[in-house]
């Protein structure tokens, strides 16, 4: 994987983590609703989900590397660290790695609200630039007529993981030609 996506992947979770930090109502104005309690501010959704992206690549790391050196300080450094101490695992750990940093890179623009990441990627089944955000299903679906009337006319729909896979396999694939 290459050190884009990894920069790309660090430079999303930290604007997710300064920006909901410091800015935490965003969306739509709303009137107020009386409140015997103020509202939290922060918005707890996005502190759980840097928690999970941090604590998924921590135990992953460690699966790996029981010896890895300690976690860095500043959330934008979590994806360098996790190349560094696992860049000498196996094949296998090093592909699911880079899954993971492609997939939380997905994941933390799209809490951002960009969705315009998922049009980039490839459907898996027909391999064309087809796909778009659903959101209300949480999954990328691909409008190609053609992919859906090979599933029986239904629009086949791909979790951000499946997507980061067909990814890294992509890109897997395509340095192999190079060598």
């Amino acid at each position: 994987m290459g050190t884009d996506t990894e920069d790309t992947a660090g430079t999303r979770i930290g604007l997710l983590h300064r920006h909901f930090r410091d800015h935490p109502r965003t969306g739509p104005a709303e009137r107020p609703t009386r409140r015997s309690v103020p509202g939290t501010p922060v918005n707890l959704a996005i502190i759980d989900h840097l928690t999970a992206s941090v604590t998924e690549v921590t135990d992953h790391t460690r699966a790996v590397n029981p010896d890895a050196t300690p976690l860095p300080e500043r959330v934008e450094d979590v994806y360098r660290w996790y190349m560094a101490n696992t860049a000498q695992a196996p094949e296998a750990a090093r592909q699911r790695r880079d899954a993971v940093i492609c997939r939380q890179q997905l994941e933390h623009a799209l809490a951002m609200g960009d969705t315009t990441v998922i049009r980039p990627h490839r459907c898996p089944s027909c391999a064309t630039f087809g796909l778009f955000w659903q959101e209300a299903a949480g999954r990328a679906m691909c409008v190609n007529r053609d992919c859906a009337a090979l599933n029986g006319g239904i629009h086949r729909t791909w979790t951000l993981a499946r997507l980061a896979y067909a990814h890294v396999a992509a890109e897997k694939s395509l340095r192999g030609c190079a060598t």
